[in-house]
């Protein structure tokens, strides 16, 4: 029995997902069905190059939003739990808990440094330079991505408030500060973002010497209240809802709140239950992928694993009593932005359809030239078009937030047909990047995948999705639930108010189904032969670097 016997059978949870660009809110079932959903957008600033930053008001002002949305005419004694996931952001708080600015705007307002800022490349290069053995967790490089650069940046660049911050939270650890009070700590978000020690050796806690190698022991101080003492597993429930809170939600205070978790994990903690008619059930099988502005890649294994330029092994980052290793993208759905509204193509077409749209009639496109050519497989095409895609560094295998972007074929044309070809290829080279990740897992002792797994925004392209399958040569499973974030987060929930007896438990009963889209073996040679091209193009990259230094 996997459900205590006297729940009552109407039973809902709430997912909250806050993304890069907008805040989302899912009712959801006991069996993982998404009955309703709610969507606000969130506020970017962009102060100077490399610099993105949030407020803290207001992704909790459209977090209150969306829940309302989504519980409308719902009875509040159904609501059962609720669970928040979230981008690994920075939150800088001062001693009272109100936002404090993390840049020289001087505006409160812009109080959160986003997870893909980059203004902090410098310290992390001189993080990594002590060589400190709690390193080998992050494939060897701490990212500029992660949070001790960033908080070397504020305390580097902005001496004279760093005495006034008074609390530094990871997004998702806010939001479930706001909800209950407590100042719980995620491990998921420390170990993954914060070189939390969760050792293979059984260590756990904040590494002071770490800390003191980076000019950050200031940080131990009070029992390092400005970061986070109490540690919880995502899951966990961190507290219930306050009473100012419900209200403003109309819902039950003392609702339970789970310990939250970063987005993409929740993404992958949504998917890897997933079933598809005969592929493997074994998580360690199964490679998830999470699309959207960016691309997560997550592995789990029952053994703890060391992969260079791969983040992890993290113990029970995601998967309760399962080891977790983290690779990704910096740039995927925000390249291919990118590259569609830096054409001159791209702009007109912009002008008369939206995202989507535009992306559709490239698909189209590109069926009706491989149509008019004769050949048998749109992949086909790009024959002479080849992209290295790192336009934002390279988060893995490679660990180089310096990499840029390559482009080699391009001709005087500007054209629909030029930008399809261009849009192709850049999917391609997004593919190459996940066997590029693969390919560092296995040779590190990751047995071969199985299969796939896929949700985001990129997963409903579905060009995107054979591709994947077609360069890795697996099959890919898309999720009945295609919402696997916002199902993860829900996850959480239930998991929180005792409604499943464990996460796994939860896991399987709401995974739901899944379809499974079959590689294209007869690709596999073509691709083969770019795959070899893709390697080169970086191979060229760091010849003219060392040409150039």
């Amino acid at each position: 029995m996997v459900r205590n016997k006297d729940m009552n059978t109407q039973s809902f949870f709430i997912g909250v997902d806050v993304g890069s660009g907008s805040a989302r809110a899912a009712l959801v079932d006991q069996d993982g069905h998404i009955l309703r959903t709610s969507v606000k957008e969130l506020r970017i600033w962009k102060p100077q190059p490399d610099f993105y930053e949030q407020s803290s008001n207001d992704i909790w002002n459209c977090c209150e939003f969306v829940i309302n949305e989504v519980v409308r005419n719902v009875n509040p004694e159904d609501i059962k739990g609720i669970g928040f996931d979230a981008t690994c952001s920075l939150v800088a708080l001062d001693r009272n808990g109100n936002p404090l600015a993390v840049s020289n705007s001087n505006n409160n307002e812009q109080n959160v440094i986003m997870w893909m800022d980059h203004r902090a490349q410098a310290e992390a290069e001189f993080i990594n330079k002590t060589g400190h053995e709690i390193l080998k967790y992050v494939g060897g490089k701490v990212s500029l991505e992660m949070e001790m650069p960033k908080l070397k940046w504020l305390k580097q660049n902005l001496p004279n408030k760093w005495a006034d911050f008074g609390y530094f939270f990871d997004l998702p650890d806010f939001l479930t500060w706001k909800a209950t009070g407590s100042e719980s700590r995620s491990l998921c978000s420390l170990v993954c973002k914060w070189n939390y020690e969760c050792s293979i050796d059984g260590k756990k806690g904040w590494n002071e010497d770490f800390l003191r190698n980076v000019g950050l022991d200031d940080l131990a101080a009070f029992e390092f209240k400005k970061i986070g003492s109490k540690v919880l597993m995502p899951g966990e429930k961190c507290g219930g809802l306050k009473s100012d809170v419900a209200r403003s939600l109309g819902l039950i205070p003392g609702t339970p709140v789970a310990t939250s978790i970063i987005d993409a994990h929740s993404g992958g903690l949504g998917m890897i239950g997933t079933n598809g008619e005969g592929i493997a059930k074994e998580m360690s099988s199964r490679l998830s992928l999470i699309c959207g502005t960016s691309t997560c890649h997550m592995a789990v294994n029952e053994k703890p694993i060391l992969v260079p330029g791969i983040w992890g092994p993290y113990f029970s980052a995601m998967v309760p009593n399962l080891w977790l290793n983290e690779a990704g993208q910096s740039a995927s759905g925000m390249l291919l932005d990118y590259v569609i509204s830096s054409h001159p193509a791209g702009i007109q077409l912009s002008k008369k359809y939206s995202t989507g749209e535009v992306r559709t009639h490239l698909r189209q496109l590109l069926a009706k030239i491989t149509k008019e050519k004769g050949l048998s497989d749109v992949s086909l095409l790009s024959k002479d078009f080849h992209i290295w895609p790192d336009y934002h560094g390279n988060r893995s295998p490679l660990a180089d937030p310096s990499m840029k972007g390559m482009i080699c074929g391009l001709t005087i044309n500007n054209s629909e047909e030029n930008l399809a070809l261009l849009y192709l290829a850049t999917l391609q080279a997004l593919s190459y990047g996940t066997r590029h990740i693969i390919e560092a897992l296995v040779e590190s002792g990751y047995e071969p995948f199985k299969s796939l797994l896929i949700c985001g925004g990129l997963s409903k392209d579905p060009l995107f999705v054979q591709i994947q399958a077609d360069v890795v040569a697996l099959p890919v499973l898309k999720p009945h639930e295609s919402e696997s974030v916002l199902l993860g987060a829900a996850i959480l929930g239930a998991c929180a108010s005792q409604y499943f007896n464990s996460v796994q438990a939860a896991i399987e009963t709401m995974g739901g189904k899944a379809d499974v889209v079959r590689p294209n073996l007869n690709t596999k040679a073509f691709h083969d032969k770019k795959y070899k091209v893709f390697l080169r193009m970086f191979e060229d990259q760091l010849k003219y670097r060392a040409i150039m230094n």
